[in-house]
């Protein structure tokens, strides 16, 4: 198994960066070679990939979902893969975000590119793209607070906004897009 570390700072407060990145049918907007995501249910998400010419269909579980510290997954068939991203907050408005990915290189040019850190540049590529998606939007584009352990969703957690140093958090409405429908798809993850 190839595996992979990298991190990168972001300057947007933690829940907002957790948030993004339970969008997982946004991923093709930051990372290269996602041609698309589809949400199935709360745990799983089916990718559709095209790198190094090779395009590729899989399944993926959300094993682990803890809001605003980690998201754990792992394929469920073809291409293996696993990994996950933890969230740390370095202050109010900077959040660490590292991800530790494991992978199965399967073809003789996916092999070579794991031997000379291809995978990692790329990993560290598309940890760019999210910093530059994320810190250009006012807000995230959607959140889902669920837990998962054991890969089942569990109970809610209310978003909560730091408004200032001495601040009561509140709750506030998650779906913050006004073109986005008030109530979202079943079991999405996306636009909620």
């Amino acid at each position: 198994m190839a595996t992979v570390q990298e991190s990168i700072n972001v300057s947007v407060p933690l829940s907002q960066a957790y948030n993004q990145w339970t969008q997982f049918e946004d991923f093709p907007h930051f990372m290269s070679g996602v041609d698309s995501v589809r949400q199935l249910d709360d745990t799983t998400v089916h990718f559709q990939t095209s790198i190094a010419g090779v395009k590729r269909e899989y399944d993926a579980r959300i094993t682990v979902q803890q809001p605003d510290q980690r998201v754990t997954w792992e394929s469920l068939d073809e291409p293996r893969n696993a990994g996950t991203v933890w969230f740390e907050a370095l202050n109010p408005t900077e959040t660490k975000v590292s991800v530790e990915l494991a992978w199965e290189p399967d073809s003789a040019v996916e092999k070579v590119g794991a031997a000379v850190g291809l995978d990692s540049r790329q990993v560290a590529s598309d940890l760019k793209r999210f910093k530059k998606f994320i810190e250009e939007r006012e807000v995230e584009t959607g959140a889902w607070r669920e837990r998962v352990s054991e890969g089942a969703a569990t109970t809610a957690v209310p978003l909560e906004e730091e408004v200032g140093y001495d601040a009561v958090p509140t709750e506030r409405p998650v779906n913050t897009d006004p073109d986005m429908a008030t109530e979202p798809p079943f079991g999405k993850h996306v636009q909620r």
